[in-house]
């Protein structure tokens, strides 16, 4: 029999086959189903079902900040806007509640704002009087967090610190209940000089202007350059005060930059006095970094890596602007919160307190890196970028610089290096 034969036969008893099946069980021995449509066990599970509003846990997170004199732009520059850190975390509220809601979770957000001169603790006083708030975001110089953190309306409040880069904050006069979600200025100049020293560029002419925070920064230079090994060979101090930097810098700014040879100039200005002014002004062809120039920072206009560019969308279609630092600290405040708050599916203050504080919790933050606190003086591990206009030039820690427990400590005081002892046995 050829092989056309015995196809025709294996044919015919199948078919027979089938008819008998068909007779036996009728036609719903083989139940018709569309074409690609899911095996039941293989079907796909359900998504969580959205609470309504009325079925949702509340959890509020207070924001006080106080209102400071903001210094006037120059050069038709845009002021630092009004803002500044509450819309970051109007933000942090918005994202939480996206991903709240499917655990029966909402977020409300109640800001209040301390005017000049006003007694911030006695402020704050007022909203625990009414409210019995457990968590705070603090917008404020360091004197204003410390007079908070030590008032007795928040003993039990656990304080985000926002604004302040006071390194003391994370060193002696650390408070038990205090986490700093923005850098140091340690951090930040640990960034730069781990940079300076990847490229090599290893003696700093140091610039300060005359302001407090301009010192505090100088500091944090001196501190940052002894620590990585790099030499500042002069330090000049500069004073714009009295004079018209726009028409003067070339010749003042030339002046104050000349000094031994050196790979680098460092600019300490916080105040915002004449750093902008000196690129391209400098004695020497030398790159400028610091307060202007490269500067180190938490967060900035030019970052979009690891999907942050969806974060700077959001934040640009709720405020009309770009996020800064400040900004960005706010927004990740409010969204360790919700997100604490979300692994536990749970509203419970004290719980959510508790999984801030444990060495186990970690958090997202579009850096590409799971961020977390330290347990010895409440900064937030992250990474810094060190941004010029338009660009991310790098972020630290820089390749290389290796630490036994995560890379991210070699930014800012070590365990060893701090004095903080409040954070011992904090609830």
């Amino acid at each position: 029999m050829g092989l056309g034969g015995a196809a025709a036969l294996a044919a015919a008893a199948l078919a027979a086959v089938l008819a008998a099946l068909l007779v036996a069980g009728g036609t719903r021995a083989f139940p018709a189903q569309p074409q690609g449509a899911a095996q039941p066990d293989a079907a796909p599970s359900a998504p969580p079902p959205v609470r309504k509003p009325r079925d949702l846990k509340t959890v509020a997170i207070h924001y006080v900040e106080r209102r400071i004199e903001r210094p006037a732009p120059r050069n038709n520059e845009d002021p630092l806007p009004d803002d500044q850190g509450l819309r970051g975390a109007e933000l942090g509220v918005a994202d939480s509640n996206a991903s709240g809601r499917f655990v029966g979770l909402r977020f409300d957000l109640k800001p209040t704002v301390v005017e000049p001169g006003a007694d911030i603790a006695a402020a704050f006083a007022e909203i625990a009087a009414r409210e019995a708030p457990r968590f705070v975001v603090v917008n404020a110089p360091a004197a204003d967090l410390l007079a908070l953190a030590d008032s007795p309306a928040a003993k039990d409040v656990v304080i985000f610190n926002v604004s302040a880069t006071d390194t003391r904050l994370r060193d002696a006069d650390c408070r038990a209940r205090v986490l700093h979600v923005i850098p140091s200025r340690d951090m930040l100049a640990d960034a730069l000089m781990q940079f300076l020293t990847f490229k090599r560029w290893m003696r700093i002419l140091l610039v300060a202007g005359p302001s407090e925070g301009d010192r505090l920064y100088a500091e944090a230079v001196r501190r940052s350059a002894r620590k990585f090994g790099l030499r500042i060979v002069e330090e000049k101090t500069f004073d714009a005060r009295g004079a018209d930097i726009r028409d003067s810098a070339t010749d003042e700014l030339t002046l104050a930059t000349r000094g031994p040879e050196h790979d680098v100039v460092a600019v300490a200005d916080e105040a915002d006095e004449f750093g902008d002014a000196l690129p391209y002004n400098t004695a020497s062809p030398r790159p400028v970094v610091g307060t202007h120039g490269m500067t180190p920072a938490a967060w900035g206009g030019p970052v979009e890596a690891w999907a942050a560019v969806q974060l700077q969308d959001r934040f640009k279609k709720l405020a009309g602007r770009r996020m800064d630092s400040v900004d960005y600290s706010g927004w990740m405040a409010v969204h360790a919160v919700g997100e604490a708050a979300v692994q536990l599916k749970s509203a419970d203050t004290a719980a959510i307190s508790r999984l801030l504080f444990d060495d186990t919790f970690e958090v997202g933050g579009f850096k590409g890196r799971a961020l977390s606190f330290r347990g010895w003086n409440g900064q937030l591990r992250q990474p810094v970028y060190l941004l010029w206009p338009g660009a991310v030039v790098a972020t630290a820690p820089i390749e290389g610089f290796l630490h036994q427990r995560t890379e991210m400590d070699t930014l800012g005081l070590d365990q060893p290096e701090s004095a903080c002892k409040a954070m011992k046995g904090r609830a």
